[in-house]
């Protein structure tokens, strides 16, 4: 008995008692916080009287009493900062053009296969044809360049579409009585491209920009903005009409 008011006066519970019993018995309105436990939050710039009005706690001025709460990380001070006194190699080419590539003789593989299908039509086969039968798994970057990694075993004559082309795979693809176009898409073209039923109005496809277009100007690379290869579209058209 004497152990239970210890107990109860540590817990600041008022004992209440059972009626024809002399055992104490506790209820909730019994139970209180101890004494401090919780404190009235600070009322900040209510005025002067308060005590913790005008300036809020916050000192007169200064750069702690600004709303940044303190400088940004790695500020030492004022003097240059550590990350930009340590010595620096290599750099980012903010030109480079990250392009996946496949080797013709792979492309031959998944013809004979049967896993890449030649269109009936005649139309070429695209770059969304080289992802979806799983030549490559999963595009990242400007787009696929076409490799001419042992082109003499290649016999197929297909029209391939890809971003670039080595100048061992053209020879390749049109020894085999094929040919290949190399045709620029932007970031938002190549999404569209690859994944057309994601898009509920197709975007037009942006021209190559200055540092590129000689690129697809020149028939060399069978840019598909050369004279000729417009020429050749053009010559398509009209016998399929």
């Amino acid at each position: 008995m004497f152990a239970l008011k210890r107990v109860f006066a540590a817990l600041q519970i008022r004992p209440a008692r059972c009626f024809g019993s002399n055992v104490p018995r506790v209820i909730l309105t019994d139970i209180f916080h101890n004494p401090g436990s919780n404190k009235p939050r600070k009322r900040k710039g209510r005025g002067v009287g308060s005590g913790m009005g005008k300036t809020a706690t916050r000192g007169h001025k200064g750069q702690k009493s600004r709303a940044s709460s303190g400088p940004h990380r790695g500020f030492i001070g004022g003097q240059t900062p550590l990350h930009k006194l340590m010595p620096k190699r290599g750099f980012k080419n903010k030109n480079a053009v990250d392009l996946h590539g496949v080797n013709v003789k792979d492309v031959q593989l998944y013809l004979d296969m049967g896993r890449l299908k030649v269109p009936e039509d005649g139309a070429p086969i695209v770059m969304r044809d080289l992802v979806r039968c799983g030549l490559v798994s999963r595009l990242r970057g400007d787009g696929i360049k076409l490799l001419g990694d042992e082109g003499e075993d290649f016999t197929a004559p297909v029209h391939l579409e890809v971003t670039r082309a080595s100048k061992s795979a053209i020879a390749a693809v049109e020894r085999a009585g094929g040919s290949v176009t190399s045709v620029y898409h932007n970031k938002l073209a190549l999404r569209a491209h690859l994944r057309p039923e994601k898009f509920l109005v197709l975007p037009k496809t942006a021209k190559p920009p200055p540092r590129l277009m000689p690129y697809y100007l020149d028939f060399n690379n069978r840019g598909f903005l050369s004279p000729e290869i417009q020429l050749r579209k053009q010559l398509q058209k009209l016998s399929l009409s």
